[in-house]
């Protein structure tokens, strides 16, 4: 699955390709409430076909009008300011007090952007810096630890690309809900299963299989701070073995499917035959995912990234 972000940009240049005039907006900087968050991305054909949101839509209602009507006619990168007043913001749809400022670029030539794509379906982080008094382009290799976006009124420079990660044991049902949704929210997913009538059967398109031993999947993959591991084969050989190894990382995430009973049984596992102290496994989660009272293994996969969520926006990025 794309991002939102992602997809406006899919579609920017299918709309270069059929020869389309396309304006791309991004949210470069917010005052109190804001619809959106910085880095969001609206894309606007010449026609007034939009891609993307950078507000509850009245934002994007004026930006068409002005691009249908020529009185738009972005010639180079230029910046654009919406809900100064209380009465315009509440105009353009914006919580009362609310401002967001945008950059807004002619996008004349699809390689870049065909490029970028490319990089970030081969899983990379890739920054694209926008030089508003040229209006061109450079993409480079970025990194986790890189601000999703900068701005100094000169130069734009946003990352894109999957900055977290997730890691899932077990290639059951509820692995292939939990895999679609995190992809859905931005995360670059792997999915470990040594069983071969598991593994054998995994479809998630997307989502890395990895069949080698948990504990040697989490080693290999270096686990930082923008990572997350979940175990749910609900088989103590394989969830133990990646647990042992994710208490000993950086992951913001750890958690693991089970029962109190279940769970209970771990930890005296873990204590007696690994020695992880009392704080070593208070991180982990579990019984996993908030209490929504899920049922079916999508609405367990609901619980569990809608945890992941909670505890990513409680930690810094």
């Amino acid at each position: 699955m794309d991002s939102v972000d992602l997809q406006v940009l899919r579609s920017s240049v299918a709309w270069l390709g059929e020869g389309h005039r396309v304006i791309l907006a991004t949210i470069v900087e917010t005052w109190g409430s804001s619809p959106r968050p910085a880095g969001a991305m609206l894309a606007v054909r010449g026609d007034g076909l939009v891609a993307g949101s950078v507000s509850g839509g009245c934002v994007e209602d004026d930006l068409i009008f002005r691009i249908r009507n020529k009185s738009l006619a972005v010639e180079k990168p230029e910046i654009a300011t919406y809900g100064i007043s209380k009465d315009e913001a509440t105009r353009y749809g914006l919580p009362c007090g609310g401002k967001l400022e945008l950059v807004i670029e002619p996008i004349r030539d699809n390689k870049s952007i065909i490029e970028l794509l490319d990089r970030v379906d081969r899983h990379e982080l890739v920054a694209r810096t926008l030089d508003l008094d040229t209006g061109i382009v450079a993409l480079r290799p970025a990194s986790r630890a890189d601000a999703p976006l900068i701005f100094d009124r000169k130069r734009l420079t946003t990352v894109h690309g999957p900055r977290w990660r997730l890691l899932i044991i077990g290639a059951g049902q509820l692995s292939q809900y939990l895999a679609q949704m995190a992809q859905a929210l931005d995360y670059s997913v792997t999915v470990c299963d040594p069983r071969e009538e598991y593994a054998d059967t995994w479809n998630v398109e997307g989502a890395v299989l990895e069949r080698g031993m948990p504990d040697d999947v989490v080693l290999a993959m270096g686990l930082d701070s923008h990572s997350a591991v979940v175990a749910v084969t609900h088989d103590p050989k394989l969830d133990d073995l990646a647990l042992m190894e994710a208490l000993k990382s950086a992951a913001f995430y750890v958690g693991a499917l089970g029962s109190r009973k279940t769970h209970a049984r771990r930890v005296e596992r873990l204590k007696a035959e690994r020695g992880f102290t009392d704080n070593d496994i208070g991180r982990i989660h579990s019984p996993i995912g908030l209490d929504i009272g899920s049922v079916t293994p999508a609405e367990i996969a609901v619980a569990i990234i809608g945890e992941i969520t909670q505890r990513l926006r409680q930690e810094p990025s």
